[in-house]
């Protein structure tokens, strides 16, 4: 995520979140987002 952010000339990631759910008999999916920010002085 922190290189996503980075090629969009972001330093920084917020309000991340992430959820799971199940797919599947002993398989799950993992989803994690968050908001790519620059932060200046």
């Amino acid at each position: 995520m922190l290189a996503q952010a980075e090629e969009l000339g972001a330093n920084a990631v917020v309000n991340v979140r992430y959820s799971t759910s199940s797919v599947a008999q002993g398989a799950s999916e993992i989803y994690v987002y968050g908001t790519a920010v620059r932060i200046e002085d």
